[in-house]
C-alpha cells in the first residue's frame, strides 16, 4: 500500500513539473503553468502573492494580461482589449470577462472550441461553483431564554452553491454548534438550509444578506426542577424560522476568502427572548 501511495504521489509531482516551464517575458524570467492549450494557450503564475496571466499564440508569442489602476483608483482593463484583438476572428465579447483564472479559462476555452473543431473543450461543469467554509465565533443564542445574556463559543461549517450565470445568488447548507459554559448550561447543534443574495458583488469582496428557511436543532440543557434538582433535558426540533443575517467575503487569494457572518439578527417565525442578537463568526472559505 505504501508503495502505491509513493508511486501515485510521484506521478502527481512529475505531472506538475512538466506542466510548468520557464519563459522570458520582456526580459523577466518566469516559471509559468499552462492551464489551457489550443489555438490560444492560457498560462499563469504567482509573483509575491500576485496572480499574473499570459496568453500564448500559435507562433509562441507571450502577452501578459494586465489591469492597471489610475490615480482615482479606477481600472484600465487593458486585458479586455488584448483579448478582443486576439479573438477578433470570432467577435468574442469580453464584457463579462474578469481577470481571474476561472473567468479566463471559460473565455479561452469557449474561443478555442469555436475557432477549432478539433479542440477538446474542458469537460468540467462551468456553471456550478462550490465553496467550503469553516468559521468560529460567539453567540448569545438570541432565540433561547438567556436571562444573563451569556455568550457561548460557536463553531460552524458550510457548503455554498453558486451558479456562474447568477453570481449574486447562492444556496447553502450549514452546520453550527454552540457550546455550553459554566454560566449557561445550554448547547445545540444546528443543521440548516439557506439562501444568500449578494447586494454588493465585487471582484475583491462582496456583502450579502441571507436567511435560513429550514433548521433542525439537537439541544441539550440543564434546568432546575422541583426542590432545586438539576435536570438534563435533550430535544430535537425542526423549524421553518426564516432567520435573517448579513455577511461579507473578502478575497485573499485566487480561490479563497475570509468571511464575516452576523448570522442571526432576527427571525420571522421565532421570538427573540429579550436580548439583542450577538451572533458573530469569522472564518475561511475556498472554492472546490
Amino acid at each position: 500500500m505504501k508503495k502505491i501511495v509513493f508511486v501515485f504521489s510521484l506521478l502527481i509531482a512529475t505531472s506538475n513539473l512538466f506542466a510548468q516551464e520557464t519563459y522570458t517575458v520582456n526580459g523577466e524570467s518566469l516559471t509559468l503553468k499552462t492551464e489551457i492549450e489550443g489555438k490560444l494557450d492560457l498560462l499563469w503564475t504567482t509573483v509575491n502573492n500576485e496572480y499574473r496571466y499570459f496568453i500564448r499564440t500559435s507562433d509562441g508569442t507571450l502577452t501578459e494580461l494586465k489591469n492597471t489602476r489610475n490615480a482615482d483608483r479606477t481600472y484600465n482593463e487593458e486585458y479586455k482589449s488584448v483579448l478582443s484583438q486576439l479573438t477578433s476572428d470570432q467577435n468574442a465579447s469580453t464584457d463579462d470577462v474578469k481577470l481571474t483564472l476561472y473567468s479566463l479559462k471559460r473565455f479561452i476555452d469557449d474561443y478555442n472550441a469555436a475557432s477549432d473543431t478539433s479542440y477538446s473543450a474542458l469537460s468540467e461543469d462551468k456553471g456550478l461553483l462550490f465553496r467550503l467554509g469553516f468559521s468560529g465565533g460567539v453567540t448569545n443564542n438570541p432565540f433561547v431564554g438567556n436571562p444573563d445574556n451569556k455568550l457561548s463559543l460557536l463553531i460552524g461549517g458550510e457548503l455554498e452553491l453558486l451558479e456562474s450565470k447568477f453570481p449574486r445568488h447562492a444556496g447553502f447548507f450549514q452546520v453550527r454548534h454552540a457550546f455550553e459554559n459554566d454560566d449557561f448550561m445550554y448547547s445545540t447543534t444546528e443543521l440548516s438550509l439557506g439562501y444568500r443574495y449578494r447586494v454588493i458583488n465585487k471582484e475583491c469582496f462582496n456583502i450579502y444578506g441571507q436567511f435560513k428557511f429550514a433548521t433542525v436543532n439537537f439541544t441539550n440543557a440543564t434546568v432546575i426542577g422541583e426542590n432545586d434538582v438539576e435536570l438534563e433535558v435533550s430535544d430535537t426540533a425542526f423549524d421553518i424560522p426564516f432567520i435573517f443575517g448579513v455577511g461579507a467575503d473578502i478575497k485573499v487569494s485566487e480561490n479563497s476568502y475570509i468571511t464575516i457572518i452576523y448570522s442571526e439578527l432576527f427571525a420571522i417565525l421565532l421570538d427573540n427572548q429579550g436580548n439583542f442578537s450577538t451572533d458573530i463568526s469569522i472564518g475561511y472559505k475556498f472554492n472546490l
